[in-house]
């Protein structure tokens, strides 16, 4: 299938590993020269040469999109180095689980800071590119935004956030020629997941294949996700066979929320 995606110019934030890494190079496979965004240098060169021995051109930001003024700059090197911006993928972001008695101001600022109010910065200071070349904006949320519980109180709090300000760019997107649109992955395959799999082996004593069994029964999905499948997701959804998509929120959760 044709997606018409070679050529265009996308930005991924959160790339130097996981969810992010993954997009990035599957952008990267259908021609997209990709802008790589993070704090880790090496782990940025390293998906950045990955990239280019595949044909399309990658730059590398390393900064903390927390930080006053960091959207800004990362869009002005888009800008200086690609000369426009066709995708932006907001995907950095992790929030503290634990009791919310014990969770901290700090903690749920922390959560805010880089998952919320960093995709707001980043979306404001795109606009004006994306709005030139009528591109495209995913933000990935997470299915607690969808289904919040007591040990996940800031990020349950901070992907509804994130949904509804989607959703609020849609309509604005709507006038302006900018697609937007939001995901909520379920338990994906990654560092994160990985640790919480090992907690429960060592709590329980269950090897490995029983560990991923049981905690897939208590989340109820069928499966882990992996990054591939969100990364495909989105490949589609920014592609020239999904314009009509449009202001959605994704569950993309193997069956995890049991709700319409």
């Amino acid at each position: 299938m044709e997606l018409g995606l070679n050529g265009k110019v996308a930005l991924v934030t959160g790339s130097s590993r996981g969810i992010g890494r993954g997009v990035a190079l599957a952008l990267a496979a259908e021609g997209c020269g990709v802008m790589l965004t993070g704090r880790d240098a090496a782990a940025l060169e390293e998906v950045a040469n990955a990239i280019r021995k595949s044909g399309p051109r990658a730059g590398v930001a390393v900064l903390d999109l927390r930080e006053k003024g960091a959207a800004e700059k990362l869009i002005e090197q888009v800008r200086r180095e690609f000369g426009g911006l066709d995708i932006l993928v907001n995907n950095a972001g992790a929030t503290k689980r634990g009791d919310f008695l014990t969770l901290t101001d700090a903690d749920f600022e922390d959560g805010y800071a880089l998952k919320f109010f960093a995709h707001v910065r980043l979306a404001r200071a795109a606009w004006p590119l994306l709005k030139e070349r009528k591109g495209s904006l995913v933000s990935i949320g997470g299915t607690g935004g969808r289904k919040p519980t007591a040990e996940f109180t800031i990020g349950s709090s901070v992907n509804a956030a994130v949904a509804a300000f989607s959703k609020c760019l849609a309509d604005r997107g709507k006038e302006e020629g900018v697609q937007v649109n939001c995901i909520h992955p379920s338990m994906v395959e990654t560092d994160r997941l990985w640790r919480r799999i090992k907690a429960e082996m060592e709590r329980t004593g269950w090897p490995e294949d029983k560990a991923r069994k049981e905690m897939c029964r208590g989340f109820g999905i069928t499966r882990f996700g992996t990054v591939e499948d969100v990364a495909d997701l989105i490949t589609f959804l920014v592609s020239a066979r999904a314009t009509w998509m449009h202001g959605a929120t994704i569950d993309l959760d193997g069956g995890e929320i049991p709700t319409l």
